[in-house]
């Protein structure tokens, strides 16, 4: 029999009173063991498995891969950095511009513009550099057909490029999100004292958008760092931490160098984490209280209007090509040779390939349904149960935020691939590891919920009798349904268009659609991999809009990025 001190420390922990029948009591026990444990064994595990076999080699200690790293293959975390600081300032300057137009000008388009930003975010990896080759490569309609010229398109250049380019929409919606939500009225108060639009903008507005510009910042940072797909396509001869780890793995299968490569990703990651989480405890714009909102009282400079409509148009123009270019790819006989309409690619997609898309649409659907359970399950405990530790099971939950692909990919190899968590070259391992990878956003968005959520409801249910399952069934359950809907839109189009961590999941009979175009566009079959990308265009477009229409209709949701409410759910996603 437990002491009295043991039961109180289970009622603490597992939310279990005495009045809680027996069934509902072992219930909630089993629910949040399950949770916590899974956090700690889908997350932590694979975290520390990695920086285990980063040291360890044969059983003893050896630090051979580090020491490598940093005298024959220093240069390929110089490259990293390069191109990661190189990206994040590109699409800094290009997200920027864009959120300013949008919210801050009256030129006509801006919905145009916004709905390609959208489209942006739902489109599979390398879409940008299967453009790019098909746009300015070897034999590229622009470079080679229209204007006859010969060059080369691969480097660095091309890498920070499309990077650049591929970012700079998240960039855009996390700064929009907040510059909307800035009280209005402070401009306002700045140009009745007599300051120039232009000062107010360098002085009060970009200044109070600091949250989402140093959150666009440690995003694109960690994205570029943890790419290898870019390098590997349009590349060249220039390679970097990513694409050498992920060779390791694919190629070489040195666990142990591969470990110490993503290990010195994630450590630049950290640091940028921990320099966002610094600056956003001592920011004082940083709010989720709803203020004075909606159109802007301040009129940019007309010549500053011209020079962000240019840089906005501009990138459009683009995003516009790079889609027309991607569809009638699939179209198209032989790109570079032949335009003509052809289906001859449509007609290559086997049985076996078409079961790739297939298998994408089945993983997604049920990563999206548990993933977004597990993560509102996840937000109860911590924000409600308060228990022993719950600052560093937050803390763990996040990782898979900040931590690259490549890095989280290897963990699970290295993780589960003996006895008892024998589950490599599983359908559930890849599930899992998109449920936890994805963990964060749902997690965070419950967070908020509650938080906005009156805690004396449920403390008056059980005063009244209502048992602690009962409360969140019944109360807080109701009022998390904006969470989850955004959860499971989030994690199915990530898990539809993933590739960073599941390609090293993935065996050779069971490839998911990403993992098809990758290998495509590798081998240059580049028909097949234009129909691959517009396969997951539609069909993530189709879900999202569905879910928009039937379930989100009607609902002034402060979730949603553009909405008149402060909005820095994006922002907290990573805080």
């Amino acid at each position: 029999m437990l002491k009295n001190g043991n039961k109180d420390f289970i009622t603490k922990v597992f939310g279990v009173s005495r009045r809680d029948t027996p069934i509902y009591a072992i219930f909630e026990k089993v629910i949040y063991i399950v949770v916590i444990g899974g956090v700690l064994i889908f997350t932590l595990w694979p975290i520390v498995a990695v920086l285990l076999k980063s040291i360890f080699n044969n059983g003893s200690l050896d630090f051979s891969s580090y020491k490598q790293l940093f005298t024959q293959n220093r240069e390929l975390l110089l490259n990293s950095l390069f191109v990661a600081v190189l990206t994040t300032f590109f699409a800094l300057v290009l997200g920027l511009s864009i959120a300013l137009y949008v919210t801050h000008s009256n030129l006509k388009g801006k919905k145009i513009v916004f709905a390609i930003l959208l489209l942006t975010m739902i489109s599979p990896p390398f879409v940008s550099s299967l453009s790019y080759i098909m746009l300015f490569g070897r034999r590229g309609l622009i470079i080679y057909k229209l204007l006859g010229l010969k060059l080369n398109p691969y480097g660095w250049h091309g890498i920070v490029l499309m990077q650049s380019i591929s970012h700079a929409s998240l960039a855009a919606l996390l700064i929009i999100g907040v510059l909307r939500g800035i009280d209005k009225s402070i401009e306002a108060s700045s140009l009745d004292l007599g300051a120039s639009s232009f000062k107010t903008l360098m002085k009060v507005t970009i200044p109070m958008a600091k949250p989402g510009i140093i959150a666009a910042a440690l995003i694109v940072f960690v994205k570029s760092l943890s790419d290898f797909g870019t390098p590997i396509i349009i590349g060249g001869g220039f390679s970097v931490l990513a694409t050498e780890a992920y060779l390791n793995v694919i190629g070489l299968y040195n666990l142990s160098k591969a470990s110490a490569m993503s290990t010195l990703l994630l450590l630049p990651a950290l640091i940028v984490f921990f320099v966002y989480r610094r600056v956003m405890s001592k920011s004082q714009f940083f709010t989720s209280k709803t203020v004075q909102s909606g159109d802007s009282s301040l009129k940019l400079p007309g010549w500053l209007k011209i020079i962000l409509a240019s840089i906005t148009w501009s990138f459009l123009i683009f995003e516009i090509l790079k889609y027309s270019t991607i569809f009638w790819g699939a179209f198209a006989k032989t790109w570079g040779v032949n335009y003509s309409f052809s289906l001859i690619h449509v007609k290559n997609l086997n049985y076996v390939k078409l079961e790739s898309f297939l298998r994408s649409l089945k993983y997604s659907f049920i990563a999206g349904f548990v993933g977004s359970i597990i993560g509102l399950f996840l937000s109860y405990i911590l924000e409600r149960k308060k228990i022993p530790g719950s600052r560093v099971l937050d803390f763990v939950a996040t990782l898979p935020f900040m931590i690259p692909g490549t890095f989280f990919g290897i963990g699970y190899i290295l993780a589960f691939h003996n006895k008892p968590l024998a589950l490599t070259g599983t359908a559930f391992i890849v599930v899992v590891n998109c449920i936890y990878r994805q963990l964060p956003l749902g997690t965070k968005t419950g967070a908020a919920v509650l938080s906005q959520l009156n805690p004396d409801i449920e403390s008056s249910a059980k005063d009244l009798g209502a048992s602690e399952f009962h409360v969140f069934k019944d109360i807080v359950l109701p009022s998390l349904k904006p969470a989850f809907l955004l959860s499971f839109i989030n994690t199915f189009t990530s898990t539809m268009t993933t590739i960073g961590a599941i390609i090293f999941l993935i065996s050779p009979g069971s490839k998911v659609a990403t993992v098809e175009m990758f290998d495509a566009i590798k081998n240059g079959d580049i028909g097949i991999g234009a129909v691959f990308a517009n396969l997951i265009i539609i069909s993530v477009l189709i879900i999202n809009i569905s879910f928009a229409w039937f379930i989100l209709k009607k609902k002034n949701s402060t979730f949603f990025v553009g909405r008149g409410k402060t909005n820095v759910s994006a922002i907290e996603t990573i805080n």
